[in-house]
């Protein structure tokens, strides 16, 4: 019985945290799929973590709660690595608006909710980068670590956990104003040009032609700047093993 019970443990971190990965956040990737996995790695993992409850845990109370624990550990971690998918987002909605797109919405099956074109497009290009980099793996490698920092029950919110998110969230938020920088200079500088115009020639209907000059540019500009999204990103993704760890010592 006590090895069911430290199963069960092991599968409420995995599946929290696989759970809120962006891959599997969307509505398209079927529950099955996802307790799938979880269950399959948990099933992996098992025989390698040295792991054993006190019996005090092993209770009915006490299994209950280092499982609510171990799932908000779970999901805080998953929060973490949404923060980077957050910034991106943000920065195409920013961008999509000052182009012109703010009423071209499509549905975003990750959160059921309309959001603009090009914070799709972007959302989508940063999952492919966080597959090709192969991040999926290196988040494995941090949830068999993340046993040894901290085993099952020994989360809490007294440390600095909450600060180091908040921070983080802080600098997801110049992370996405960083990706969008080079398009959104050229365009309030195509925007100001235009409002020259409109001075100078009254006849000019700059409203109607701001539209094809603002997405032309905005396109050609998102393409240029793929190379600097793709560094960034990269970068970002790089350093999540480090934060995810430190959060872990936090906690």
């Amino acid at each position: 019985m006590q090895n069911w019970y430290v199963f069960l443990v092991i599968l409420a971190r995995m599946a929290a945290m696989i759970g809120s990965l962006p891959i599997f956040t969307s509505s398209q990737a079927a529950m099955r799929l996802r307790l799938g996995l979880a269950v399959t790695i948990a099933i992996l993992l098992f025989p390698v973590l040295d792991l054993t409850l006190s019996a005090q845990q092993t209770t009915p109370m006490g299994l209950a709660l280092i499982i609510i624990k171990e799932t908000l550990l779970g999901l805080l971690m998953g929060f973490v690595i949404q923060l980077i998918f957050f910034a991106v987002q943000l920065g195409g909605t920013i961008v999509g608006y000052q182009m012109g797109f703010a009423a071209a919405n499509i549905l975003d099956p990750q959160h059921q909710q309309q959001i603009p074109l090009l914070s799709q497009f972007q959302n989508v290009f940063a999952i492919l980068i966080f597959l090709a980099l192969d991040v999926h793996l290196m988040l494995l490698r941090v949830m068999v670590a993340s046993y040894d920092i901290l085993p099952p029950g020994g989360f809490g919110f007294s440390g600095g956990a909450i600060p180091f998110v908040m921070q983080l969230t802080g600098e997801m938020f110049v992370l996405g104003l960083q990706l969008i920088a080079p398009v959104m200079v050229v365009l309030m500088l195509s925007m100001f040009i235009l409002g020259i115009m409109s001075r100078v020639f009254s006849q000019l209907q700059v409203f109607l032609l701001s539209f094809p000059i603002n997405i032309g540019l905005a396109l050609i500009l998102i393409g240029l700047s793929m190379e600097m999204v793709l560094a960034l990103l990269a970068q970002e993704f790089h350093v999540l093993q480090e934060r995810l760890l430190h959060l872990l010592h936090l906690v």
